[in-house]
């Protein structure tokens, strides 16, 4: 069972961090000033979801099961879209990326870079006296990330559509997101295809984000509370697909890990904002890093 309730206003709203905020029929959003760029971030509240997918489903893969439910507990702010060309540049200074333009997302980021960028975010707004100690910029949990993407649906793709060309030119992927077969094997301006209903867009393909979580091969089959994957591993975990994917990996249960220093031009983030992650869920085995993304 999904939980689809409505989207809430969190506690202390708005946040201190925030240069701007507001709220639209998509829910309650912040704005994170870098200079004079806007880093949007949307509120996804706490709740419940039925986390993977079923056996049947169209172009899935082995990890992605068992299907099981997940509890999160808390709610976070998370990026409108992936981390921009111009957002990183603002916070550390260089562009990395194989597909230039400053609205694109910023590919070519290695795990340990992109939790440097969250973790130069938090050390500005601490000192500045903007965040308190219990709260962080970060990268998403695989578990937030996935359901953030679903936005309560329990589909392929988070417009309540199935994928019906795992390998071919899937109809709904092409409303939703860049991938192989619509992309000319390049990364494209965040925020041109169609967001979910809790306002996040570029969720299915362009660039696969990086999630907090070491990869584990699969998941538990028991009920999980703000599962935050295995202790240690080998690898991360990256979620989305990207824009040289088939639509069957850009699907929103569909996973991959990669090493945290592997550095890849189809490889980006999206940013996060809450209390940090916890040390681990039980259940959970460590895999090797070498997997699809």
């Amino acid at each position: 069972m999904t939980d689809r309730a409505v989207i809430t206003v969190p506690d202390h709203f708005p946040p201190a961090w925030a240069g701007g905020w507001g709220e639209d029929v998509r829910g309650v959003y912040a704005e994170l000033l870098l200079g004079g760029v806007v880093l949007e971030l949307r509120w996804i509240s706490p709740g419940n979801f039925l986390m993977g997918s079923p056996e049947d489903e169209a172009g899935r893969w082995a990890d992605e099961g068992p299907q099981h439910l997940v509890t999160l507990t808390r709610g976070f702010w998370l990026g409108a879209t992936p981390c921009t060309q111009e957002q990183w540049q603002a916070v550390i200074g260089k562009n990395p990326s194989e597909s230039q333009g400053q609205r694109r997302p910023v590919e070519n980021v290695r795990w340990n870079d992109a939790a440097e960028f969250c973790g130069n975010l938090t050390r500005l707004a601490r000192e500045s006296g903007a965040m308190p100690a219990d709260f962080e910029f970060r990268l998403p949990t695989e578990a937030e990330w996935e359901y953030a993407c679903r936005a309560g649906t329990t589909s392929a793709f988070n417009d309540e559509s199935n994928c019906t060309k795992p390998e071919g030119k899937d109809p709904a992927l092409e409303r939703l997101g860049w991938y192989d077969q619509n992309s000319g094997n390049e990364t494209h301006p965040v925020g041109e295809k169609s967001p979910n209903t809790w306002g996040l867009y570029d969720m299915h393909g362009n660039v696969w984000e990086w999630c907090a979580d070491y990869w584990a091969d699969r998941y538990s089959a028991e009920a999980q509370t703000d599962p935050t994957g295995p202790k240690e591993g080998a690898g991360r975990v990256v979620r989305g697909g990207s824009s040289w994917i088939v639509a069957g990996g850009c699907r929103s249960a569909c996973r991959g890990g990669r090493e945290p220093g592997d550095r890849g031009w189809n490889r980006g983030f999206r940013l996060a904002a809450g209390q940090p992650v916890g040390s681990g869920a039980t259940g959970l085995e460590a895999g090797g890093a070498e997997r699809r993304g």
